[in-house]
């Protein structure tokens, strides 16, 4: 048992996170963290043990994801106006059956969360490959193209 209270560590974390930005105009590298902390609270993920082989950040509890494995990615975005910005490397050798895009503003407050199936991506992928668009990695634009919207703060979990 922790005496410290993870919530509080990552609403902290979301504040230095944000002021450090705003002072030297460079992001501290934890989206990842407060990313995977957020989808795990807000769409009642069980965070992966850290002895697992990989490929997963957590395993969906919520009846539509039930014992799905996830990939969590995270972006903090500064600059709306700035596209071509993309998600994380993706574990495409490894076992998953999703992956969850954690969308949060300058604040690291998240925003969105949006979930697409591995299929989908592996497709979307190779799409991309076959046109030399890819280079190892997917735009948040496009996964939002192919991914569902699963969590707004307004509506919480976004059913089908």
């Amino acid at each position: 048992m922790s005496i410290y209270d993870v919530s509080k560590l990552i609403a902290e974390t979301r504040r230095l996170a944000a002021d450090y930005k705003r002072a030297t105009g460079t992001s501290l590298a934890v989206s990842s963290e407060i990313a995977k902390h957020d989808a795990c609270d807000l769409l009642q993920l069980k965070p992966a043990d850290a002895e697992t082989e990989g490929g997963f950040d957590a395993i969906g509890e919520f009846a539509d994801w039930q014992d799905w494995k996830i990939q969590i990615k995270g972006r903090a975005i500064f600059d709306e106006s700035k596209s071509g910005q993309r998600i994380g490397q993706l574990k495409l050798d490894k076992r998953w059956d999703a992956v969850v895009l954690v969308l949060m503003n300058e604040d690291f407050e998240t925003q969105e969360i949006y979930m697409a199936k591995r299929d989908e991506v592996e497709q979307e992928l190779a799409e991309l490959d076959s046109k030399r668009q890819n280079r190892g990695a997917m735009t948040i634009a496009r996964f939002k193209h192919l991914a569902r919207l699963v969590w707004t703060p307004q509506d919480g979990i976004v059913r089908d």
